[in-house]
């Protein structure tokens, strides 16, 4: 069951502050306050989902595609496109997941 009173649930009500990069109607971008590398964002779909199953299965194929279609100006914002990134997704337990949100991690900005 999801929970309305995660930290990301949170974020995108306003009620806590972040460090935008991009937002539309459908997804919202900021920086990572505890960054594990030189650039480090988040990137969080507005619908409430649990983990990326959840995510594809609540949300019809124009939300999904544009979600990732909004990693792919998020990475040109940050200028590591030609550079190189890596994404991430955590799920459940034993994948780490800490924040039952689904969202992904855009690493960047040198030699991971």
């Amino acid at each position: 069951m999801y929970d309305e009173n995660n930290i990301f649930a949170k974020i995108i009500r306003g009620e806590i502050p972040c460090n935008k990069i991009y937002e539309d109607d459908t997804s919202l971008f900021f920086h990572d306050i505890n960054p594990t590398a030189k650039i480090h964002a988040l990137g969080v779909p507005k619908s409430s989902c649990i983990d990326f199953a959840d995510f594809i299965n609540k949300n019809n194929s124009s939300i999904v595609a544009g979600f990732f279609n909004n990693v792919e100006i998020v990475i040109d914002k940050l200028g590591i496109k030609d550079s190189g990134y890596r994404l991430i997704s955590n799920s459940g337990i034993n994948g780490r997941q800490e924040v039952p949100h689904f969202h992904i991690h855009i690493l960047g900005g040198e030699r991971l």
